[in-house]
């Protein structure tokens, strides 16, 4: 989807250093000390404009989350819903996901989200999928051992692909749903994506996937 350009995005970006991390490679292997508390770690690959990881953070104090959007022009609607509700334990960084080991030491990261993401429905374009095999690789290397991926998508072809990818590269099917919103699966956060997508009548698939040990 087309999104409107925001040409002040990255000033008011800038103008919230204790929400939007400027310098993030600055803080590889000392993330605790960007946030209030010591906490597990969560990431959101491609957060969107934040309804799902301010809605993460809210529902869980306990947990430190990190939303990472390249496109400034979205990242700073979900800046808007953090200052709203004045959460401590989520911050943002705008970047690109495939420079991930430069901002993250091996086990620094205790999960990873990827909700919605682009399906790149050409053959040629496979590798650009956050699912590819080299993504989960760098997912691999910053994650703690037997640490997770949960994945959220409307998308059939990017689901199947998915499952085929993580199967491929030897990770653990945890849990598979083929219409999330028809299961009975709890405490499920919606992206603004997600709401969309299911008012028109889509199904959401949603897995979770789970590094061996190593």
């Amino acid at each position: 989807m087309r999104q409107r350009n925001k040409p002040w995005a990255k000033e008011k970006l800038a103008e919230y250093p204790q929400y939007v991390i400027q310098s993030p490679d600055q803080w590889k292997g000392k993330w605790h000390e960007v946030f209030d508390k010591k906490q597990p770690l969560h990431i959101e690959i491609g957060t969107g404009k934040g309804r799902f990881i301010s809605g993460m953070a809210k529902a869980n104090p306990t947990i430190n989350y990190i939303g990472i959007e390249l496109q400034d022009s979205v990242i700073v609607t979900a800046l808007d819903h953090i200052i709203e509700a004045e959460l401590p334990n989520v911050k943002l960084m705008n970047v690109n996901a495939n420079d991930l080991h430069t901002f993250f030491e091996k086990g620094e990261v205790d999960r990873v989200y990827l909700n919605f993401s682009d399906p790149w429905p050409k053959s040629r374009h496979a590798k650009r999928r956050l699912t590819y095999k080299t993504f989960l690789k760098t997912y691999e290397e910053i994650l703690v051992d037997q640490g997770e991926i949960h994945f959220k998508t409307d998308n059939q072809g990017l689901f199947e692909y998915s499952l085929t990818s993580f199967s491929e590269y030897g990770l653990l099917l945890k849990y598979v749903s083929l219409d999330l919103h028809k299961s009975n699966f709890e405490g499920n956060i919606m992206t603004e994506y997600e709401e969309k997508f299911s008012n028109k009548g889509n199904r959401i698939y949603r897995c979770e996937v789970q590094y061996r040990k190593s």
